[in-house]
C-alpha cells in the first residue's frame, strides 16, 4: 500500500477524467501536492520524493491546458500521455541509478538497509516492473484512443496497468526473503555438519 500511496494522484486522475479532463487533472494535482506534504511533515527526505515530484509537475502543465482549452483532441490521448509519462519517470531512475521505488522503500526500512546490495537490487527490480507496465499501458490505451472505445474501456486497462505491478511489488520481496532464508539456513547446515564430519574421520583414523 506504500507503493501504492504514490500513484493514488494518478488513479484519482483516470477516474475523474470521465467527468471531464480537467476536473480529473486538478484531482490529481491536489492530491500530488498532499502526497509531498505529507511526506515531508513525516520527514521524508526531498531527494526520495521522485515519483511524487514528476507527479505534481505532470499535473501542473495538464491542468493549465486543460482549463485553458477544456474542447482540446488531447483530451482523448490523456491516458496515454499519463501512463507514458510514468514510464518516463521510470526510466530515467534506472538510468541514472536511482530508481524512484527505493525512495518509498527507505521509508520502511532501518537506515542501516538502504546500502544493501540485496535491498538495492530489489528496487531495481520492482521499478523495472513499473516502467514495463507503464510502457504497455500507455501504448495499449493509445490504441484504445485511436479506436475510440472510450471510458468503458480505458478505464480498466489504466487500473490492470497499475495493478499488476502492483501484485508483483507485493510479491516479489517475499520471494527473494524466502529464498534468503532457504540459502543461510543450508549454509548454517553445512556448517554445523563439518566439524562432526571431520570428528568422525578422526576417529575412525
Amino acid at each position: 500500500m506504500n507503493y501504492l500511496r504514490g500513484f493514488v494522484p494518478w488513479i484519482a486522475f483516470a477516474v475523474v477524467s470521465s467527468f471531464g479532463w480537467q476536473w480529473g487533472a486538478l484531482a490529481g494535482l491536489v492530491l500530488g501536492l498532499r502526497l509531498i506534504a505529507l511526506a515531508r511533515k513525516s520527514g521524508a527526505a526531498a531527494d526520495s520524493l521522485i515519483l511524487e515530484r514528476s507527479t505534481v509537475f505532470f499535473f501542473v502543465v495538464l491542468t493549465a491546458v486543460a482549463f485553458a482549452r477544456t474542447d482540446s483532441g488531447l483530451q482523448d490521448y490523456t491516458g496515454t500521455l499519463s501512463t507514458g509519462w510514468l514510464a518516463v519517470t521510470a526510466w530515467a531512475t534506472l538510468a541514472v541509478k536511482r530508481p524512484f521505488t527505493l525512495g518509498i522503500a527507505r521509508r520502511q526500512v532501518p537506515a542501516e538497509m538502504w546500502h544493501n546490495p540485496v535491498f538495492l537490487r530489489v528496487n531495481v527490480v520492482i521499478t523495472t516492473a513499473w516502467a514495463l507496465a507503464f510502457t504497455v499501458t500507455s501504448g495499449v490505451l493509445g490504441a484504445v484512443s485511436a479506436a475510440g472505445l472510450g471510458h468503458a474501456v480505458s478505464i480498466p486497462v489504466q487500473i490492470a496497468g497499475f495493478a499488476v505491478p502492483a501484485v508483483f511489488t507485493a510479491r516479489y520481496p517475499a520471494r527473494v526473503r524466502a529464498r534468503a532464508t532457504a540459502a543461510a539456513t543450508a549454509a548454517a547446515a553445512t556448517t554445523t555438519a563439518t566439524p562432526s564430519d571431520t570428528t568422525t574421520g578422526v576417529k575412525e583414523i
